[in-house]
């Protein structure tokens, strides 16, 4: 205990009894003001010094609500907003043999994202897994458009929700782009990121050397380069350099080429059947991270649950820190 000692104001017999009250464990202030205490700063708890993103592994000060945008993928979409600022980006088939993002937002939210296109049936299995995740989307099959409202989201469909203009800049439907601080204002019953089944952490053994990567639908063709420099796979798309409008070419960290079940989807855009990316079940993968490719397997037995990944031994396949980008594509 710190003892603070002022100059004695009492003489004689009152200093001796000051001397004997200070030894009896007592503070006595004889005059002046008192001495002012700072009591030390408390240390963060060992969860608070912890806390990471379930999504990217990265240190974060709060698990933040979810937002997935389903952003337009076409070349007169490109280059989009606010796809380096999402945690996970899914690239999906639709009908045609091209594709289309899913983006989801929860660690960092960029200002606008964009351009928002409309929701397809297998959307409604890949969301069930965020809990109730906000979902921000521009329409979907007018048979579709039902299942999806009753889908467990926030809904933020462009006919019901505010915070969507169009970029007269652009040609329509590619201009279509929200801001997201005004979706989210409401959203408030949004879920915050939680355990989708990711692992984050040094690479598991094995994993063999790859200096690139590619993947195709019938008419897209992706291609991830690792970039030892960025430390990220840096994404090509259609042969060309997959950009955004705010901060140069799109990266990953880890990239998942997730083999599954493409069957044919109950609805059709315009009379165009569309493909069905089953994400619940098991199949075959490939992870890429650190520059390294390795064999994997993922799980995801039930809708509500999250993904987990195993490498062929059946040890767990950890991801590096930062964004993910899965590729969902028929086995």
């Amino acid at each position: 205990m710190a003892w603070y000692r002022r100059k004695a104001v009492i003489a004689g017999a009152g200093a001796v009894c000051a001397a004997g009250l200070a030894a009896a464990g007592l503070v006595i202030f004889t005059g002046g003001r008192a001495p002012a205490h700072h009591p030390a700063a408390p240390s963060p708890s060992p969860t608070q010094a912890a806390l990471t993103s379930p999504f990217t592994g990265e240190p974060v000060r709060a698990l933040r609500r979810v937002l997935i945008v389903k952003i337009d993928n076409l070349e007169a979409a490109r280059p989009q907003t606010g796809l380096t600022r999402a945690d996970i980006i899914y690239l999906i088939p639709v009908e045609g043999g091209l594709s289309r993002i899913m983006a989801v937002f929860s660690s960092h939210v960029p200002p606008v994202a964009g351009p928002v296109r409309s929701s397809r049936e297998d959307d409604v299995e890949l969301l069930r897994q965020y809990g109730r995740p906000a979902f921000a989307y521009s329409g979907a099959d007018p048979r579709l458009l039902p299942l999806v409202h009753r889908a467990r989201i926030i809904d933020l469909y462009e006919g019901l929700a505010r915070g969507y203009y169009r970029d007269p800049h652009r040609l329509a439907p590619h201009n279509l782009y929200l801001r997201t601080s005004e979706l989210l204002a409401q959203a408030a019953g949004a879920s915050t990121a939680h355990d989708i089944g990711f692992r984050f952490g040094p690479p598991p053994a094995g994993g063999r050397r790859a200096s690139s990567r590619s993947v195709s639908f019938p008419a897209a063709a992706f291609r991830f380069s690792w970039s030892p420099a960025r430390q990220r796979w840096l994404v090509t798309m259609d042969g060309a350099r997959a950009e955004s409008t705010e901060d140069g070419q799109l990266s990953a960290a880890t990239v998942v080429i997730q083999y599954t079940r493409v069957r044919t989807s109950r609805f059709h855009k315009q009379g165009v059947p569309s493909p069905y990316a089953v994400s619940a079940g098991s199949g075959a993968a490939v992870v890429l991270r650190d520059g390294k490719s390795w064999a994997a397997r993922w799980s995801r037995p039930q809708a509500d649950a999250g993904t987990t990944f195993t490498t062929a031994a059946g040890q767990p396949m950890t991801f590096a820190r930062g964004p993910v980008w899965i590729v969902l594509t028929a086995q």
